[in-house]
């Protein structure tokens, strides 16, 4: 079996794993997008808060999936 057709083989757990990284930064994407529709629309202020704190940490894990996937292409 060549390393290739192996699917343990390095060069295709990166590739699973970059696209595994691409799928969850999309997911929070969304979520970023979600959240702060909904801290706009939200009555009150506590309510607003809390919807922007949930975009705030979504923000937060999109970037560092984007900064775990241009590590993984170096």
């Amino acid at each position: 079996m060549d390393e290739k057709d192996d699917p343990g083989a390095p060069a295709e757990q990166l590739e699973r794993q970059a696209d595994e990284l691409e799928a969850l930064g999309g997911i929070q994407e969304r979520r970023v997008a979600d959240e702060a529709e909904q801290a706009a629309n939200a009555p009150e202020d506590e309510e607003r808060a809390t919807h922007q704190r949930r975009a705030d940490k979504a923000a937060y894990l999109r970037d560092k999936l984007a900064e775990q996937a241009e590590a993984g292409d170096e």
